[in-house]
């Protein structure tokens, strides 16, 4: 069973992502609309992934990836955001990110995407 981190602040985009991979054999998962709340949630719990958006109120997907990558390293992390800008990307796997996944076009094929992203990372 993997289990996986998922951050959205839209809660909308959580739950599709959620339902989704939930349909997908051998995923657990647990979502949080705060990068603040699932930092909380990290110190109680392992995970096997972490996935998070870019875009988010408080502290965005790159801050959280380098807090996370501060206190455990060895967890992958995924960010799944709209937000394509070549220097998000740049940032993101420069601050450790796995992956970089973007958000828009066809949903079945962005979430087939990130499932075997997912698989692939916790290998």
């Amino acid at each position: 069973m993997i289990s996986i981190l998922l951050v959205d602040d839209d809660s909308d985009q959580l739950d599709i992502a959620r339902i989704y991979l939930q349909e997908q054999r051998g995923f657990r998962i647990e979502c949080f609309t705060s990068a603040k709340e699932a930092l909380r949630r990290l110190q109680e719990t392992a995970f096997d992934v972490i996935v998070a958006d870019y875009l988010m109120p408080e502290m965005n997907g790159i801050e959280l990836l380098k807090k996370v990558h501060g206190k455990k390293k060895n967890i992958p992390f995924i960010i799944f955001t709209a937000k394509g800008r070549e220097e998000i990307v740049i940032d993101a796997l420069n601050a450790g990110a796995d992956f970089y996944i973007q958000k828009g076009g066809d949903p079945l094929a962005q979430f087939a995407e990130l499932t075997s992203v997912i698989r692939k990372v916790v290998r």
